[in-house]
């Protein structure tokens, strides 16, 4: 399908989008670019502080809160699959063993996901376990879902309920120091992703992100008409980390510390949006709407409804 947005102005001053169902071209070649949101309301690892992160019952749970974008982090295994997780491996703080048994704590980086085939990575139960820093999380059993389910599971809530199309901010976990063992190089990394990517035709809504400037310099030679967001939190600055980066991304996204009112004029000046993460604390995230940022990424998407 192709997702067409009109804009028609609301009691949030959010941007609603319709859709049709007229043919997208499936080519990273021909895929037409959409506009991000006016303000872009972004649910970390889907709702990280109400779900399990990274699962489908964290992404439905930030569609029914209003986000306009779902940010999720894509792994690759062993047999060439892209899933979501965060980490590199089975976390021992929030994860269990397929027998639902707790992973222990010195063989949590035992079970590195590139080195697993997926029907076994499938197995881990990842939404059972209490976790400490997100005592509001609604256990529930879950599993780290293909990237392309989760895109059909998407698409098909968002018809279901009428809502309106959502953007997909994906960050590839990678860094050079992690290469040929917790995930492939930069340019099987990035072909795997926009395989399937193109497969769904969804690349008028996708947003690749990282901190590793090396997938987004792949991105941006291969495929430059995907959207690309460099994340930031070192204190380098801005021009430095573009010279770095080599390109000018469509979004600057640091760490929320990070930013000030000049970072944000500076930003704008050379045609980027700026969106932040990971904001927690309403006050802050009404701050930084005062200094002018284009979004906002938070585990918290509830709390966007009382910005």
């Amino acid at each position: 399908m192709r997702f067409i947005r009109t804009y028609a102005p609301v009691v949030t001053g959010l941007l609603l989008y319709a859709c049709t169902s007229t043919p997208m071209a499936s080519t990273a070649t021909t895929a037409p670019s959409n506009p991000l949101p006016a303000f872009d309301l972004e649910g970390h690892r889907g709702a990280r502080g109400l779900m399990p992160e990274n699962t489908v019952p964290a992404m439905l749970k930030a569609l029914e809160l209003g986000v306009t974008t779902l940010e999720m982090d894509a792994h690759i295994s062993k047999d060439g699959q892209v899933l979501l997780s965060h980490d590199p491996y089975l976390n021992p703080e929030h994860e269990l063993l397929p027998s639902g048994e707790a992973i222990p704590e010195e063989e949590g980086k035992n079970y590195v996901l590139y080195q697993m085939n997926y029907a076994d990575i499938r197995k881990f139960d990842v939404g059972s376990k209490p976790y400490s820093r997100f005592p509001e999380q609604q256990l529930q059993k879950a599993y780290k879902p293909l990237l392309s389910e989760l895109i059909d599971t998407v698409q098909a809530y968002l018809q279901a309920h009428q809502q309106p199309q959502v953007f997909y901010n994906i960050e590839t976990k990678s860094k050079p120091a992690g290469d040929g063992t917790y995930h492939p190089a930069p340019e099987e990394f990035v072909e795997k992703l926009m395989q399937v990517l193109q497969e769904k035709e969804i690349l008028p809504y996708v947003i690749i992100q990282s901190f590793d400037a090396r997938t987004l310099q792949v991105l941006h030679r291969k495929y430059p008409q995907v959207k690309t967001a460099l994340l930031v939190e070192n204190l380098k600055g801005l021009n430095k980390n573009l010279r770095t980066l080599g390109f000018t991304p469509t979004i600057y996204s640091p760490n929320f510390k990070l930013v000030r009112p000049q970072l944000v004029e500076h930003v704008h000046s050379k045609g980027m949006k700026i969106i932040p993460w990971t904001v927690n604390d309403l006050e802050k995230m009404r701050q930084l709407k005062e200094m002018g940022v284009d979004g906002l990424i938070s585990d918290y998407p509830n709390l966007f409804q009382q910005l």
